[in-house]
């Protein structure tokens, strides 16, 4: 089993050292799932998270393109595309429920990214809780 990059953290280390690590842990470079990539949104009039899932190829150089003309996809809104599909819920939870174990197979095919989109959801969870403005990471 590889171990993390960094040292663990226990749970008397100041919130500062956990802040250090995170965003430590956010720059590293992470291999992208073959079966795409979700954007993340809440949607306070409904009450829901919204889950939208894109299809995406792989480059020799690990970037993701467009699986229809395989440009390079740009992370500044190089345009409008199609979702593969949307997923809407009430929490984190129900939607890692249905991302995982739904009919049909999995919109995921990597560990580390349903570890991430857990992360992310139950941020966003707690963004629509709080009335607050949810940012993906």
């Amino acid at each position: 089993m590889s171990q993390a990059p960094s040292p663990s953290l226990t749970a008397r280390q100041p919130a500062q050292t956990r802040r250090q690590l995170d965003d430590e842990l956010s720059r590293r470079f992470i291999a992208l799932d073959p079966a795409g990539y979700f954007l993340i949104s809440v949607d306070p009039e409904a009450g829901e998270l919204v889950v939208e899932h894109y299809g995406n190829g792989i480059d020799e150089r690990g970037l993701a393109t467009d699986p229809d003309t395989g440009e390079v996809l740009s992370c500044r809104g190089a345009g409008p595309r199609q979702p593969l599909a949307i997923y809407r819920g009430r929490t984190a939870k129900q939607l890692g429920v249905v991302l995982t174990e739904g009919e049909g197979p999995s919109p995921l095919s990597r560990l580390d990214h349903a570890l991430y989109l857990g992360r992310e959801l139950q941020k966003a969870e707690w963004c629509l809780e709080q009335g607050v403005t949810y940012i993906q990471d």
